[in-house]
C-alpha cells in the first residue's frame, strides 16, 4: 500500500467510526479536536488503528501523534 492509499484508508476508517466528514480530516489538523475525542474514545481510536493496520501502538508513541499527518507518517513507517 503506498502512502496515498494509506491516507485514504485512514481517513475513510476514522470518518466512518467517529462520524465526521472525510473532508474534515487533513494532515495538519489535530486528531483529538477533529474527532472530538475524550480519553475513552482515544483508547477506541488506538484499538481501531491497531486492528485495521496490524500495528501495535505503545502509549508513549501515541502521545507524539498529535495530527493526522503524524499518524500517516507513523503508519507509513510501520507498513
Amino acid at each position: 500500500m503506498d502512502k496515498n492509499e494509506l491516507i485514504e484508508k485512514v481517513n475513510t476508517v476514522l470518518a466512518d467510526e467517529f462520524e465526521v466528514e472525510v473532508s474534515e480530516i487533513t494532515a495538519d489538523k489535530n486528531i483529538k479536536t477533529t474527532l472530538n475525542l475524550d480519553s475513552l474514545s482515544l483508547v477506541d481510536l488506538v484499538a481501531l488503528i491497531e486492528e485495521e493496520f496490524s500495528v501495535k501502538i505503545k502509549g508513549t508513541e501515541m502521545t507524539s501523534i498529535q495530527t493526522f499527518g503524524d499518524l500517516y507518517n507513523y503508519l507509513a513507517e510501520r507498513a
